[in-house]
C-alpha cells in the first residue's frame, strides 16, 4: 500500500557545466530536491524541473547557456500545451553574474538561483509556482548553504567529490570567480569530516576535496592537517584534491604527500602561463621560476607524483616571446596532462579592458601548438607506464562484456578484463598498452576472487 504523505514522483533534469566543483553542487541540488519527489531523468524535454548549473569561465559556455535555454523555451511551450508544466531555473556562476540579463533576455526561465543559494531550491520553487514569486535569488552565504545541506548525501559510486572550500580572494585579472563565488570560505574540519564517514558508509572509497583554491583551506593544520584526518576513516583508500593555487601550496601540505600513499601521487597545480611579465598582468602572483622551483620541491617530497596544470594563451599583451616562455615551462616542468584554453574577455574583469587584445587566430594557432607539446608529454607518461604494476580502482563495468574500468593513482583510466566482484576493490594491473587518454592492462591472478 502506497504512503498517503509521500510526494508524487516528479521528473528533474539537472545540465551541469563546468567545474568539479559544479557537479558537486548538481548532485547537491538532486538531494535537496528529493525529499519533494523529484527523481532524476536524462530526458529534459520530459522533466517537471530542468536545472541548468552554470559555469561563467569562459564566453563559449555562458553561450551555451542561452543556446539551451531556447531549446528549453519550445519544450516548455510544448509540455503546457499537452496539459503538463515545465519549471526551468538557471543555478551556478551566469545566474550569480547575470541573473537579471538571463530573466530579461529568456522570459521562459522561472528561476534564477547563484551558487551559495541552492539549498533554499524547494522553497524557492514553491514561491515560483504560487504566482511567480521569488525568481532570483543570488546571495553569498556559503554557511548557511553547507549548515542546510548536512553530512548525508545520496551516492552510488565508489568516487566522489567533497568540497571544502570555496572562493577566492587572488582577483586574477582573467577570472569571474571572486565576483561569482564570492571571497575565501572554508568549511569546518567537522562538517567535512562528518560526510567523508557518511561517503566512505556508503561504499566510496576515494574522495576529492574541491574548492576554488583548495590547498586555502584554513582549518586547523591546513590541508595537510585535513589529509591526516581523512585518512583515518575507514574505508577511505584515496584522496585528491583540486583546484590548488601555487601560492598556497604550503610546506606542511607538501610534508603529508610524502608521509601518505593515500594521498594520491597526482597534483593539479595551475600556472597559466610561463611569462613572468604575463603572470604579472594576470596578478598571480608567482613568477615562472618561483614555480618551477615548487614543482623541484614536491617532486623532492614524493618523486613518483605527476602533474597536472592549466594554461591561458592569448592573454592580453601576449607577444610570441611571451608564448615561447611557457612552451619553455613546460618543456621544463613536465606534464601528465593539462587543461589549455584561449583568453576569453569576461566582462566585469580587469583584463578585458586592457590593451594589446590578442587576435583570435594568433591565440588559435597558439593554442595548436601548445596542445602539441602538451600531448606530446601526456603519451610520454602514459608510455611509461607499460610494464608496470598499478593500483587501480574498479568503479564499473567496461564498453565490452567481460571488462572492467577503473582508475590509476594517477586518474588515468584502466581497462581490463575482470570478474564485477572487483567493482569498489582496488587491485595490481599490469599496464600491457598506452593510449593517450586511457590504460589497457591484465589483472594479476593474485587479485581474482577467490
Amino acid at each position: 500500500m502506497s504512503d498517503p504523505q509521500a510526494p508524487a514522483t516528479r521528473r528533474l533534469y539537472i545540465r551541469t557545466y563546468g567545474c568539479q566543483m559544479n557537479v558537486y553542487d548538481s548532485e547537491r541540488m538532486a538531494d535537496v530536491l528529493a525529499p519533494l519527489g523529484y527523481a532524476m531523468t536524462e530526458r529534459p524535454e520530459e522533466a517537471d524541473l530542468v536545472v541548468l548549473n552554470t559555469c561563467h569561465i569562459r564566453e563559449k559556455a555562458t553561450e551555451k547557456v542561452y543556446s539551451e535555454l531556447g531549446q528549453l523555451k519550445v519544450m516548455k511551450t510544448e509540455r503546457v500545451a499537452a496539459g503538463l508544466g515545465m519549471t526551468i531555473a538557471v543555478a551556478g556562476c551566469v545566474a550569480q553574474a547575470e541573473g537579471e540579463e538571463i530573466l530579461r533576455r529568456q522570459p521562459a526561465v522561472d528561476l534564477v538561483v547563484g551558487p551559495q543559494a541552492y539549498h533554499q531550491l524547494p522553497e524557492l520553487i514553491a514561491r515560483t509556482h504560487r504566482a511567480r514569486g521569488e525568481r532570483l535569488a543570488a546571495d553569498f552565504a556559503p554557511e548557511a548553504k553547507f549548515d542546510a545541506l548536512g553530512a548525508s548525501r545520496s551516492t552510488s559510486g565508489v568516487t566522489a567529490f567533497l568540497t571544502v572550500q570555496e572562493g577566492c580572494d587572488k582577483f586574477c585579472t582573467f577570472c569571474v570567480v571572486p565576483y561569482t563565488r564570492g571571497g575565501e570560505w572554508s568549511r569546518p574540519a567537522e562538517a567535512i569530516l562528518a560526510e567523508a564517514r557518511s561517503l566512505a558508509a556508503r561504499g566510496v572509497r576515494e574522495v576529492t576535496l574541491l574548492g576554488q583554491n583548495v590547498n586555502a583551506w584554513s582549518g586547523e593544520g591546513g590541508l595537510g592537517g585535513l589529509a591526516r584526518q581523512l585518512v583515518r576513516i575507514e574505508g577511505l583508500d584515496r584522496i585528491r584534491y583540486t583546484t590548488s593555487h601555487p601560492r598556497d601550496m604550503d610546506d606542511d601540505l607538501i610534508a603529508a604527500h610524502a608521509e601518505l600513499p593515500q594521498l594520491m601521487p597526482y597534483l593539479h597545480l595551475p600556472v597559466q602561463s610561463g611569462s613572468d611579465r604575463i603572470l604579472k598582468a594576470m596578478n598571480r602572483g608567482h613568477t615562472a621560476e618561483s614555480y618551477l622551483r615548487l614543482v623541484e620541491k614536491i617532486r623532492a617530497a614524493r618523486p613518483d607524483i605527476a602533474l597536472s596544470g592549466d594554461f591561458i594563451v592569448g592573454f592580453p599583451g601576449e607577444r610570441e616571446s611571451d608564448f615561447e616562455a611557457t612552451l619553455a615551462l613546460v618543456r621544463e616542468a613536465g606534464y601528465a596532462s593539462a587543461f589549455t584554453f584561449k583568453y576569453s574577455r569576461r566582462p566585469g574583469t580587469p583584463a578585458a579592458a586592457q590593451p594589446g587584445q590578442v587576435d583570435e587566430a594568433v591565440k588559435d594557432e597558439r593554442l595548436a601548438r601548445l596542445n602539441a607539446l602538451i600531448e606530446s608529454q601526456q603519451r610520454a607518461f602514459n608510455s611509461a607506464q607499460e610494464g608496470r604494476v598499478l593500483p587501480v580502482l574498479f568503479e564499473k563495468p567496461g564498453r565490452h562484456p567481460g571488462q572492467l574500468s577503473g582508475r590509476s593513482p594517477y586518474l588515468q583510466a584502466v581497462h581490463c578484463e575482470g570478474p564485477a566482484e572487483l567493482i569498489g576493490r582496488i587491485a595490481p594491473v599490469r599496464i600491457d598498452s598506452a593510449a593517450r587518454m586511457s590504460l589497457s592492462g591484465t589483472l594479476l591472478p593474485e587479485a581474482q576472487p577467490a
